[in-house]
């Protein structure tokens, strides 16, 4: 049950809202990522730390990073990603269900 719930929370996890290109701003650390998961509900520290490194390893572009943690809620996220970063989200949750979520436990 666990499982599904920490499953469920990363699917849905890109309550993204951003727009711009990759020079705008510092690069996303992972300890932003992180925090700004851990802020969106994850609440296992070591899960949002193993979450936010698979995220920054996926090689999703800033932008994409930026939406991420963004604490903004409007739109629809999936149409705030391009379809490359879309992807890469896609293929980071499937690697975080496999292995980060045993540190969930």
């Amino acid at each position: 049950m666990r499982i599904c719930l920490v499953a469920a929370a990363l699917i849905a996890l890109p309550v993204l809202s951003a727009c711009g290109s990759d020079d705008e701003g510092p690069a996303v650390t992972q300890a932003e990522l992180s925090q700004s998961l851990q802020d969106k509900g994850l609440q296992n520290p070591e899960l949002a730390d193993c979450a936010a490194k698979v995220f920054l390893e996926s090689g999703m572009s800033q932008n994409g990073l930026r939406v991420m943690v963004s604490n903004a809620q409007s739109g629809d996220p999936a149409e705030l990603l391009g379809e490359e970063d879309s992807g890469k989200v896609a293929a980071a949750q499937s690697k975080i269900a496999t292995d980060c979520v045993r540190l969930g436990s």
